[in-house]
C-alpha cells in the first residue's frame, strides 16, 4: 500500500527523479511552455507551483531556497522580477495542462503545461490591441480586393510528384 506517499516514481531512482524535475521546473520558468509527458507534467506542476509561490513571496531567504532547486540565477531572477508579479493578485493555479495526444514511439499520452499568463500571450493581446485603436478591423464578411494592403496572398495548388 501506498498511503501517505505522494508523488509518482516514474520507475526512476530519487536522485534521477530529483535532477528530473529540476530540469523540467527550470525549463518551464525559462520557456513558459513545454511539452512533455502526462505524469511528468503533473507532477512538474506542483513543483513549479511551489517555485512560483516562493516567487510571490520576495524574500532573499525565499529566493535562496528557489536557487537550490532551480538550476540558474537567471532563470531565478526571471522567476522573482517578472513571472511572480504577473501572478501576484492570483491564489494558486498558475499553470494549465493541455493534454495534445500520444506520442508515436511509445503511445505515451504527451501534454503541454504552461504558465496561465505567458509573456508571448500579454504581448500579442497588447499588440492586438494597439492594431484595433490604430484603424479598426473591416466588420462585413468581404473579402479584400485583389492587390488590396493586408490581403493574404493566394497560393497555387500543390502539385503532386507523378507515381513511378
Amino acid at each position: 500500500m501506498r498511503h501517505l506517499n505522494a508523488g509518482r516514481k516514474l520507475n526512476r531512482s530519487a536522485s534521477h527523479r530529483r535532477a528530473l524535475f529540476r530540469n523540467l521546473v527550470t525549463a518551464l520558468l525559462q520557456r513558459e511552455r513545454i511539452k512533455t509527458t502526462d505524469a511528468k507534467a503533473k507532477e512538474t506542476r506542483r513543483l513549479a507551483e511551489r517555485m512560483i509561490t516562493l516567487g510571490k513571496e520576495g524574500t532573499l531567504a525565499a529566493r535562496r531556497r528557489a536557487l537550490t532547486f532551480v538550476q540558474s540565477r537567471a532563470i531565478v531572477k526571471k522567476l522573482f522580477d517578472d513571472i511572480a508579479p504577473r501572478f501576484k493578485e492570483r491564489a494558486g493555479g498558475y499553470t494549465r495542462i493541455i493534454k495534445v495526444g500520444i506520442r508515436h514511439g511509445d503511445a505515451a499520452p504527451v501534454s503541454i503545461i504552461e504558465l496561465v499568463t505567458r509573456a508571448a500571450d500579454l504581448e500579442a493581446a497588447a499588440e492586438g490591441d494597439k492594431q484595433k485603436k490604430r484603424r479598426g478591423a473591416p466588420r462585413g464578411g468581404k473579402p479584400a480586393a485583389k492587390g488590396a494592403k493586408g490581403a493574404a496572398p493566394v497560393k497555387a495548388p500543390r502539385k503532386r510528384a507523378a507515381a513511378g
